[in-house]
């Protein structure tokens, strides 16, 4: 991987490039320093604007309307919200969607020469976060005396194991997924057996997370990614055949595991027991309430307003009243949301809202078909796949990975824009 300072472009260009660099690095951590660095970027892109930027034909403006369609919908809902407060509350966290389209739309860097390269520094970045967690729970386990086999329990599973660097086990899944299929891509290119045995202890980290993080949405989107997903992709008959016969066997072998060994009884009970849980339907009065009990409570609230739906920021206030009354009393006490971004949309701004994310999706796979960009379809299949068991765009987290690589796979699919001279 080059190093920054070496890369031949204008110092402008250079700076934006260190800015997208520093923020992807920092999406792993604390949300300050993303936007401590996202409000440098715009900084910077507002002082290298000029108005011919509006004319590159890079893109048509459009793009940016379809990018920043979510938080339009939110805009659009706010009319008839009854809590104003909070729908402006959702504004705040979901201009990430509107901005990123716009930098991205307006930065003068090549994405598409630079893309491999900050991908490599965001995987990278992600492979230390989990050999630091892993650092983390050994310490701890030592610490407290306990013995070694703990680190598979559920004191350091899921959310006890990204504790320490603050962030949701789904979308810090979110982020290893799309790195190690990064990384599995370039594998399967590489020749040479230094960058080979790198790229392989990455991936191999990355996979060991996945399965500690053990987010059932994602580690299901993996699997089919990996085993059918990626074969699309790749070109020859031979090649094919070579990769679905080594990446089923290793499926087969780690499946078997789970289901076999009693020290991996904790991600054999999160990845069927739990999920067995989820979607059963819950008893009249139960503490641990299921998810289908939620969604079937969502699902009644919708049924009252299918076409506009309730406003921006009205699932929490209604949800509550509604759990509340159907003695779901742990969601009411941990103010839970409808735990599915499908239902999110119907419930706020109706079927038109739902219609405009469902649309935004598709124009994601469509562009990233037709320009057989794996990655661009690892990220739209792990948007598509967690908003089936998560608000995903409720969340600072999900917004900001979100808003950055859909506008970062967007324009980096593109050559380097051509500016009309005014």
């Amino acid at each position: 991987m080059p190093g920054l300072f070496t890369i031949k472009d204008t110092l402008a260009n250079k700076i934006a490039l260190f800015h997208l660099l520093l923020l992807m690095g920092s999406l792993p951590f604390d949300m300050f320093y993303s936007h401590l660095i996202l409000i440098s970027l715009i900084i910077h892109t507002a002082i290298q604007f000029k108005k011919t930027d509006f004319f590159n034909v890079r893109k048509k403006p459009a793009v940016l309307h379809i990018l920043s369609s979510v938080f339009l919908i939110t805009v659009y809902s706010t009319a008839y919200a009854a809590d104003r407060a909070s729908a402006y509350n959702e504004w705040g966290r979901q201009i990430l969607i509107l901005l990123f389209p716009l930098v991205f739309y307006l930065l003068r860097i090549d994405l598409k020469k630079y893309r491999n390269f900050l991908l490599m520094g965001f995987s990278l970045v992600c492979t230390a976060t989990v050999c630091f967690l892993y650092l983390y729970a050994v310490f701890t386990i030592r610490f407290y005396g306990l013995p070694l086999l703990s680190l598979f329990s559920h004191a350091f599973a899921n959310h006890n194991f990204s504790a320490p660097v603050d962030i949701h086990a789904t979308f810090f899944s979110m982020q290893l997924g799309l790195s190690l299929i990064f990384l599995l891509s370039l594998f399967l290119q590489e020749q040479r057996m230094r960058y080979r045995l790198l790229l392989l202890f990455c991936m191999l980290v990355l996979s060991a997370g996945l399965i500690q993080l053990s987010s059932k949405s994602v580690c299901c989107c993996m699997f089919l990614l990996i085993n059918l997903g990626l074969p699309w992709f790749l070109n020859g008959k031979i090649a094919i055949r070579q990769y679905v016969l080594v990446t089923a066997t290793v499926s087969l072998i780690a499946v078997g595991l789970i289901f076999s060994l009693g020290t991996l009884s904790t991600l054999r009970e999160r990845f069927v027991g739990q999920l067995r849980n989820d979607l059963s339907q819950a008893p009249a009065v139960e503490f641990g309430d299921s998810r289908l009990s939620r969604w079937n409570i969502v699902a009644g609230l919708i049924a009252r307003s299918p076409v506009t739906g309730y406003g921006a920021g009205s699932e929490i206030p209604l949800l509550r009243d509604s759990f509340f009354e159907h003695q779901l009393y742990r969601s009411f006490l941990s103010r839970l949301n409808a735990h599915n971004q499908y239902l999110s949309f119907l419930l706020k701004s109706g079927v038109i809202g739902l219609l405009i994310y469902l649309a935004t999706l598709l124009f994601g796979f469509r562009k990233a078909i037709a320009g057989r960009d794996l990655l661009f379809f690892a990220f739209v299949s792990l948007i598509a796949f967690v908003s089936l068991s998560e608000n995903l765009l409720d969340v600072n987290k999900g917004i900001i990975f979100y808003a950055f690589f859909f506008s970062f796979f967007i324009f980096s699919a593109e050559d380097k824009p051509q500016i009309i001279s005014g």
